[in-house]
């Protein structure tokens, strides 16, 4: 909204500076003081196109600047994402082949299987986690 407003106001400003340029030239009708008078205002218009034109520059310069802290807020979130999926990756793989229904599955049997896979499962986990937290990732 405030660039369009520059725009608009760029647009105003540049028509002001033509018309006034053409009166302060000396137009008929119009005595020598007022030309001195149009000249005057002339000038003052081409130093608003000037601090119109800086103004837009650094209006785009926030605008950069902003985009950037956003973008650079919304790749850390995705690497924080990104470990989270990593572990639960293998612990997803592991938790589907155990789901299987299959009758040849010899750790079904074990007395401890149960509790073997939930260590397993949990030290892999644990472990990723303080690798990625060493690695500064989290």
């Amino acid at each position: 909204d405030l660039k369009r407003t520059m725009v608009n106001f760029h647009k105003v400003l540049w028509a002001q500076r033509e018309a006034v340029f053409a009166l302060s030239r000396g137009t008929p009708g119009i005595d020598s003081d007022n030309i001195m008078y149009f000249r005057e205002l002339y000038d003052s218009i081409l130093y608003a196109v000037d601090r119109e034109e800086l103004l837009r520059e650094m209006l785009a310069e926030i605008l950069d600047s902003y985009l950037s802290v956003v973008s650079n807020n919304m790749n850390e979130v995705m690497k924080v994402l990104t470990v989270i999926a990593t572990i639960m990756l293998p612990l997803t793989l592991i938790t589907g082949i155990y789901g299987m229904n299959f009758r040849n599955m010899p750790e079904l049997y074990w007395q401890n299987g149960y509790y073997i896979t939930l260590g397993i499962m949990a030290t892999l986990g644990i472990s990723m986690w303080m690798y990625f937290k060493k690695r500064g990732w989290v």
